[in-house]
């Protein structure tokens, strides 16, 4: 069973992630990444305002990848200051009862979004294959941000439906909410 752990055990993280969730940001995870200790206590710190959702699935999976095929190593993620969109999507992919928050960091929780503009011209049998491509893209990212949804309140008292009710007005919550609702297993 996994032990709650204390500020000196984030004294120098394994992996320290800040700004846009990008590539770069994939980059410089999968550097660290290969250079984090191979058994014990591996430490990811994040703070950001979001990002590239898609960004930070890879990372995630990542870390479920390696948690799986590691079990001497016990990945455990500190959110700092802000951890917003992409960063709660990240935070989802690690087990509740290893994600921490310093205090007074807030995280945000919303849908996914999209901006795209359909132009519909030429033969009618041609529009309809535009506009179900459009609704196709839309249904699967909303089935991907569902299974992020699910992810990060799965062992918490927060429901599926409570946050896809709240996630489209861009929920934030304050570290000693997320403890409450079991969002996170300690404030550091």
């Amino acid at each position: 069973m996994s032990s709650n752990l204390s500020a000196a055990d984030f004294d120098a993280p394994s992996i320290l992630l800040h700004g846009s969730v990008d590539y770069q940001m994939y980059q410089s995870f999968r550097s660290q990444l290969a250079n984090a200790p191979t058994e014990g206590l591996v430490t990811v710190e994040l703070s950001t305002l979001g990002g590239d959702p898609e960004v930070a699935r890879m990372m995630g999976e990542d870390i479920r990848f390696h948690s799986e095929i590691e079990p001497r190593r016990r990945f455990v993620f500190l959110g700092k200051a802000a951890i917003y969109s992409a960063g709660t999507t990240l935070m989802g992919f690690f087990a509740r009862e290893n994600r921490y928050l310093t205090r007074g960091t807030r995280l945000m929780i919303h849908e996914r979004l999209l901006t795209k503009t359909l132009e519909i011209s030429g033969p009618l049998t041609t529009c309809i294959p535009v506009l179900k491509a459009a609704l196709n893209e839309i249904e699967a990212s909303i089935a991907i941000q569902n299974e992020g949804f699910a992810n990060l309140v799965n062992g918490s008292q927060v429901t599926l439906d409570e946050v896809m009710r709240r996630a489209p007005e861009n929920w934030y919550v304050e570290a000693n909410e997320a403890l409450e609702l079991g969002l996170i297993e300690a404030i550091l």
